[in-house]
């Protein structure tokens, strides 16, 4: 089965973040890689710079190849770092990356911005 890959803004940052702070997004991607190995299990954990959902950060996205992909908003650093490691989990033990909705976490449910259709590959013509 194909990994599931949880993408971390780095960049976000709340209204109330000094500017000399380490940003909110930051601290979510350090809190999920003190997590135990066993939590992350199947799932690639990346740093990326902005995810452009500002107004709903800190912000995660979920994808796998032929795989849907989900954009999670509203996580705090220091709360919710195992509901995104488990949505994830949940996302790579499903073939097409659709985790049963109730079974999610319940910050997921509420907080989920998008799921967007996976990549349609298109077969060359010969």
């Amino acid at each position: 089965m194909a990994s599931s890959t949880l993408h971390v803004c780095v960049t976000c940052r709340s209204e109330t973040t000094a500017p000399d702070a380490e940003r909110p997004g930051a601290r979510l991607l350090a809190a999920i890689e003190r997590r135990p190995v066993s939590e992350r299990a199947g799932v690639t954990v990346v740093g990326v710079a902005c995810l452009s959902n500002c107004q709903r950060g800190c912000s995660a996205a979920v994808t796998g190849a032929d795989k849907w992909t989900y954009v999670i908003g509203g996580l705090d650093p220091d709360l919710h770092a195992g509901d995104i490691l488990e949505f994830a989990r949940q996302h790579h033990a499903h073939e097409q990356g659709l985790p049963v909705w109730r079974e999610r976490p319940d910050h997921i449910r509420k907080n989920t911005i998008a799921r967007v259709p996976p990549l349609q590959r298109h077969k060359e013509q010969t």
